[in-house]
């Protein structure tokens, strides 16, 4: 049976000049997914909008498609960082406030980089990496649950687990639809308005 292309990294980059080639690959893989789309992305020209020789790129990634899973990785960990600060810091805070804070975390997460994020999307089953997506899901759940648990004779809800899985979801297929087909949202001048009304929804849903 044909192998699939490799999507893991060759070598970890561990010196700091090895670590910038690696972000200055990535760098150029995203911008040239965003400008061009996956099909006409290639190793070639990714080293070249990158500034580094082909020879070089093959050091750290054996494939057009480990570039897309690198780029996938980074992006949602700076997606999850973003949730993750946001929800240390209103712990201990009144569920209104909370609540806000996850819904403009996770909207803000889809705002990191809404076109890369539509393509990354589209591709993430040819890299394999399915997986960071549903550990992202976990973790962000495992927050919420905490938090919930927590407030939890503020509530209405008594099953925090699915408490905590229905909003994780809907603020997330929330987010994620105004990315791939409503990005008017996410702009400035509307995301205010948008946070507030997933907020509203997901307030009267943990209170009753």
């Amino acid at each position: 049976m044909a192998r699939g292309p490799l999507t893991s990294p060759r070598k970890t980059a561990t010196q700091e000049r090895s670590r910038q080639t690696v972000n200055v690959l990535l760098e150029a893989t995203a911008r040239i997914l965003v400008k061009e789309g996956y099909d006409k992305a290639s190793t070639n020209k990714i080293a070249v909008a990158a500034g580094v020789s082909i020879g070089s790129l093959y050091q750290y990634f054996p494939t057009k498609e480990a570039l897309v899973a690198g780029v996938v990785e980074r992006h949602m960990r700076e997606m999850l960082d973003l949730v993750r600060a946001d929800l240390a810091e209103v712990a201990t805070g009144p569920v209104d406030e909370a609540v806000r804070r996850l819904v403009a975390a996770m909207i803000e997460a889809h705002r990191v980089d809404p076109k890369l994020h539509r393509v990354l999307v589209e591709q993430i089953p040819r890299t394999g990496r399915l997986e960071n997506i549903e550990n992202m899901d976990r973790e962000t759940h495992k927050l919420v649950r905490a938090y919930l648990e927590a407030r939890r004779d503020e509530l209405a809800v008594s099953d925090l687990d699915t408490a905590a899985f229905i909003c994780v979801k809907t603020v997330e297929a929330l987010s994620h639809s105004a990315v791939l087909g409503e990005p008017r949202m996410l702009r400035k001048e509307r995301v205010e308005h948008f946070t507030d009304e997933v907020t509203r929804l997901i307030v009267r849903y943990l209170r009753g």
